[in-house]
Order: structure tokens, then sequence, then C-alpha cells
């Protein structure tokens, strides 16, 4: 019998101490290596990491850099990709397993649905936005994960090590046809949002990804996006 696949989970941090530990019992369903990439961080991140069994690598700041480092120390034939402020709902390693273990799932690459941690009608707005950006212009964002073999991973290219829009970089390297959606939900915090404004903070993410489309550096759409 071919051995079972490993899984290492990927997380980027910065001072992200208050988030994790929600992160980390998520996270404990699936049994799986934990790999936490600090960028710097002048809280609490690395102890409660470490207390809760991560790995931690330190890397420079940009969660494109981070991600990338992360991969490079992870030690599993799959990675799954995931920010510190979310957390999958129950049942989520179950369909990861499932995904793993398709015929084919190699070439392909999941993601999970878009959620978020808020009652307020303007959050449903914005998960019924990110669906449609899933299904019609196949861009999940990295606050949905990413599922990923090592293989796929390698022969796409990985992380570049990009101040922003790492995610968006990535999933456009790998395509629609290899790209899907996963029957769970990824919960995100809505702090940014609720801080920022819920209109104000999407028209900034729809300037920044319109300016990526235009071809601007990333290091320039970074001021923009704050």
């Amino acid at each position: 019998m071919p051995r079972e696949q490993s899984l290492s989970i990927v997380v980027p941090t910065l001072d992200a101490s208050a988030c994790l530990p929600a992160t980390f019992a998520a996270l404990a369903e699936a049994g799986a290596e934990l790999v936490v990439v600090d960028g710097g961080s002048s809280d609490d991140t690395a102890a409660v990491a470490r207390a809760a069994g991560a790995r931690v690598v330190v890397a420079p700041r940009g969660r494109g850099i981070q991600l990338a480092a992360g991969a490079t120390a992870a030690a599993g034939d799959w990675l799954l990709f995931l920010h510190a402020d979310t957390r999958p709902e129950p049942g989520w390693a179950t369909v990861v397993r499932g995904f793993i273990a398709a015929p084919g799932s190699t070439g392909r690459a999941g993601y999970f649905r878009f959620a978020l941690d808020d009652t307020a009608s303007e959050a449903r707005r914005l998960e019924r936005a990110v669906a449609w950006r899933c299904r019609v212009l196949a861009l999940p964002y990295g606050d949905q994960g990413l599922l990923i073999s090592r293989t796929l991973y390698d022969a796409t290219g990985g992380f570049r090590p990009l101040p922003l829009m790492e995610d968006v970089d990535l999933v456009r390297r790998l395509g629609r046809q290899r790209l899907v959606a996963l029957p769970a939900a990824a919960v995100t915090s809505a702090e940014r949002w609720r801080r920022d404004g819920w209109r104000r903070r999407s028209a900034r993410n729809l300037l920044c990804l319109s300016l990526w489309f235009l071809g601007v550096p990333p290091r320039l759409i970074r001021k923009v996006y704050g």
C-alpha cells in the first residue's frame, strides 16, 4: 500500500498572539506539522506558537517572503497555507484528507469558502462578493487558505517574495483549471473591516487588485493597502 501523504500547515505571523490560540485550536483537528513563520513580532507570538507545539521559523517581514520560507522549512508532502487570523470550521480536516486522497489531487489546489466572524449584514454581502470573485474570476485570496501538494507548489514556482499580492500571483499561475473550492469554510476575523470601515476596506482591496492587473509594482500597491 502507498504511504499516507503527510500535511504541513504554514502560518505567517506578525504580532498575532491574540488570535493564534483560536487558530491553533482549530488546526489541532488535523494533527499535522505546524510551521509558524514570524516576521519580527514584538509581542508573544513566538512563545504562543511554541506552546502550541509549532515549529517557529524567523524570516524577514513580508507575507510572500514568510510563506516561501515556511514552505522551505515544512516537511509535508502537502502544504496548507493559512493566515494567522483565519480558522477553518470543524470538520475541515476530513475535507482536506478527502481532497488529498482523491485521484489526480497532486495536480490541483484547494481553497476554503470565505466567511467572517461577524453577524453584520455587511459581512454577508462581502462573503457573497468573494464567492462571486472565486466563481467568476477564479481568484481566491490568502484568507481562504491554499491546500497544495509539494509537487505542484514546486512546479509552479511557489510563493514569490512579494510584499503584497503574493496570493493573487500564485493562484494566477495555477489557473482556473487547477483550483478547487473545498466544501468547508475558513472563518476570518472581521476586525480589519470593523476598524477601517466595511466599504472603505473593500474598496481599497479592490483598488489594490486593479493596480496589480494594471502592472503596478507590489511595493507601490502596498502603500495603498497600508
